[in-house]
C-alpha cells in the first residue's frame, strides 16, 4: 500500500500522448469512483505544462491533480521525477528512442518502471546493461504491460497451474491460439516496428535478438520452436490457424517469465502463437490471407498519437485461447478475454494495474515481466477493475 516515503506512488509519463491521455484518464476515474478515499498517489507528466493542464481538464481530472514536467531530452527532469515517485509508468515510445535515459535513471534511484515496449532488441540490450543494477537498487523494470504481452504471459502463467493442478506436472506444449479480436493496432506500435526495422539495418547484429524465441531469457536456450509462421490446420481445434503478428514479442516474453522464476514450465518447455481463421474453405483462405497481408508496417499504418474513437474502443475485444499437450494425448484447456480493443481500451487498463499492482507489492529488483514480477496478484487486479476475465476451459 502507499508509503510516505516519496511524494507519489505513481506518476503516468507521457500523459499527453493518446494512450498516456487514457491512461491517466482511466486512474482519474478510478479515483472517482470509490466510496472511501482512494489510496493511490498519482500525478501526470510530460514536455508542457501547458499540455498537461489541458489533458487533466479535458480527462475530467481534478484540477489538484500534481503536473510533473519531465522531457526525455534531458537527463536531470528524469532523474527528479524518479526520485518523486515509487512507480513510473511511460507510454513514451519508440522506447528505444526515447526510453534509454528513464530506464537509467530508474534504476539510479531504486524507482520501479513499467511499459508498453514490444521492441526485443532494445529490451535485450537493457537486460544486459541494468539487470544486475537493477537488482542492486531493488528497482523493477517491467516491461511490456500491455497487449503485448500481459494477456499471453499471464495466460501461460494460469494454464500451467491449472495444468499442474490437474494433472500434477507443467504441459511440456503449449499453444495460445487466438480465437477473435477487434481494435487496431496503436501508431506507436507502428512506430516501434519501424524503428526497430530501422535499428537492425544499422546493425545486423540486432537481427539475432528479433529471431531467436530465447533471445530474452538471461541466456538460457530452450528447444527449437515451432515458426508459427504458415497456415496450418490443427485436427484438435477443429480450425484453421495463422500467423499472430504479436507472436514475437510475446513468445520472448514468456520465454523470460519461465526462465526468471527457475522453469516451473520446464526446461523443455515450446510454446507458439497463433490465430484461428475457422474451419472448412472459408477457414483456409482466410489464414492464407492473413499469411500474405501485411496487418502493420505499411504507409496506412497510424500515426503515434492517432487512435480510434471511444466507441471503437469499447466496442472492441479479445478472447484468447491457451492449450496445454502432453505427449500421452492430456489436454488442459484456459483463456483470457478482455472487454476492450486490444490495443487502446484494453492495453491503457492493463499498464495502470500494473503500476498499481508494483505499488501494492514488494518484489525483487530486476528487469522482468509482468508475469515473473507479480504473477497472480496482477491478475486478481486485472479481473477486479480491468475488464479481464481468465477462466479454465475443459
Amino acid at each position: 500500500m502507499p508509503s510516505e516515503a516519496r511524494e507519489f506512488d505513481v506518476i503516468v509519463y507521457g500523459a499527453t500522448g493518446y494512450t498516456g491521455r487514457l491512461v491517466a484518464e482511466y486512474l482519474a476515474k478510478q479515483a472517482a469512483d470509490v466510496v472511501d478515499p482512494w489510496p493511490w498517489r498519482w500525478a501526470m507528466a510530460g514536455r508542457s505544462l501547458a499540455k498537461l493542464e489541458e489533458v487533466r481538464d479535458l480527462i475530467g481530472a481534478p484540477a489538484q491533480t500534481p503536473l510533473v514536467v519531465a522531457d526525455a531530452a534531458d537527463p536531470a527532469s528524469l532523474d527528479a521525477m524518479c526520485k518523486r515517485t515509487r512507480v513510473v509508468l511511460t507510454t513514451v515510445g519508440p522506447y528505444q528512442l526515447y526510453g534509454d535515459g528513464l530506464v537509467a535513471a530508474c534504476v539510479a534511484n531504486g524507482t520501479d518502471y513499467t511499459d508498453l515496449c514490444g521492441e526485443p532488441a532494445w529490451m535485450r540490450q537493457k537486460i544486459d546493461q541494468h539487470h544486475a543494477a537493477a537488482r542492486a537498487s531493488a528497482a523493477r523494470i517491467c516491461f511490456s504491460a500491455g497487449f503485448d504481452s500481459i494477456p499471453f504471459d499471464l495466460g501461460v502463467l494460469m494454464l500451467q497451474k491449472h495444468a499442474a493442478e490437474k494433472f500434477g506436472a507443467p504441459a511440456p506444449r503449449v499453444k495460445g491460439r487466438v480465437r477473435a479480436m477487434q481494435g487496431k493496432f496503436s501508431g506507436g506500435t507502428a512506430a516501434s516496428l519501424k524503428a526497430t526495422m530501422a535499428a537492425a539495418a544499422r546493425d545486423p547484429a540486432l537481427i539475432g535478438y528479433l529471431t531467436n524465441p530465447f533471445s530474452l531469457a538471461g541466456g538460457f536456450e530452450g528447444p527449437p520452436q515451432p515458426p508459427a509462421t504458415q497456415p496450418e490446420y490443427d485436427e484438435a481445434l477443429g480450425s484453421w490457424a495463422t500467423n499472430f503478428i504479436m507472436a514475437p514479442i510475446n513468445t520472448k516474453n514468456v520465454h523470460r517469465t519461465n526462465a526468471l522464476l527457475g522453469h516451473p514450465y520446464g526446461q523443455d518447455f515450446v510454446y507458439d502463437e497463433m490465430m484461428l481463421t475457422g474451419p472448412g474453405e472459408a477457414g483456409r483462405q482466410a489464414a492464407e490471407y492473413v499469411a500474405r497481408t501485411p496487418m502493420i508496417g505499411t504507409d496506412n499504418d497510424p500515426l503515434p498519437g492517432e487512435g480510434p474513437t471511444r466507441e471503437e474502443r469499447e466496442s472492441g475485444f479479445y478472447d484468447v485461447l491457451f492449450v496445454g499437450e502432453y505427449p500421452d494425448g492430456r489436454r488442459a484447456l484456459y483463456s483470457v478475454k478482455g472487454d476492450r480493443d486490444p490495443g487502446y481500451g484494453s492495453t491503457s487498463k492493463m499498464i495502470a494495474e500494473t503500476a498499481l499492482c508494483l505499488a501494492e507489492n514488494g518484489g525483487e529488483g530486476g528487469v522482468t515481466t509482468p508475469g515473473a514480477a507479480l504473477g497472480e496478484k496482477l491478475v486478481a487486479r486485472l479481473q477486479a477493475h480491468a475488464g479481464l476475465t481468465f477462466a479454465v476451459e475443459d
